[in-house]
């Protein structure tokens, strides 16, 4: 194994940072749609309002990252090991199977969380920022000729993206405990260093076999 620089520093930040602001806007967005108990509503919308232009500024920072850096190519669908992290996810992780899909520098992510990112960054944050911004602008509808649409389909998207995130969330923190040790990960993510495997190393012995 060797010590490797894979998370940046910016890569880091953004991580980190969205992960609080996702946090924080569950938390108030949650308030709002269920019944405010900590705080005033309209303190709260205030405060949901502020993170989620926070959220968006953050995204746009970071799409500036992926596609100036290049990092965007972390994402690109590996249709044909696809099938071999299923089976590992199944069946291979519980039996101590090797990884079937090595991480590298170039290729942090496996065929299935490139999948699950893909879709989390085109489809379900997406959906959620932009019923998200319908649902708090309804007043002004009818400047961009929505006068005929109704509230709740809107808010029941919002709520459902909102979801979605959550449980991308609560799946996203139990796969980093499937690492080289059960902190490995989230200690990368933290310092950007990760053990990897040596590459150029020569391959182990192949243990003798019994008569």
């Amino acid at each position: 194994m060797r010590k490797v620089m894979v998370y940046k520093r910016f890569e880091r930040f953004w991580h980190w940072s969205q992960a609080l602001l996702v946090l924080a806007l569950a938390v108030t967005g949650f308030q709002i749609r269920y019944g405010c108990t900590l705080i005033s509503f309209e303190e709260t919308i205030l405060y949901h309002k502020i993170l989620a232009w926070a959220f968006v500024i953050l995204i746009i920072f970071a799409a500036f990252w992926h596609f100036t850096t290049g990092e965007w190519r972390q994402y690109i669908p590996m249709p044909k090991q696809t099938g071999a992290m299923v089976r590992f996810y199944m069946k291979g992780i519980f039996k101590g199977e090797p990884h079937p899909v090595k991480k590298t520098e170039l290729s942090k992510l496996n065929p299935l969380q490139r999948l699950a990112y893909l879709g989390l960054k085109l489809l379900v944050i997406p959906v959620l920022v932009t019923s998200g911004f319908l649902y708090y602008y309804y007043n002004q509808w009818s400047v961009i000729g929505l006068d005929g649409m109704t509230l709740a389909p809107i808010a029941t998207i919002h709520t459902l993206a909102a979801f979605a995130l959550i449980a991308f969330m609560f799946a996203h923190i139990y796969l980093t405990t499937t690492g080289h040790t059960v902190t490995s990960n989230m200690k990368a993510m933290i310092t950007g260093w990760e053990a990897l495997e040596d590459e150029s190393a020569p391959p182990a012995p192949a243990a003798p076999q019994e008569d």
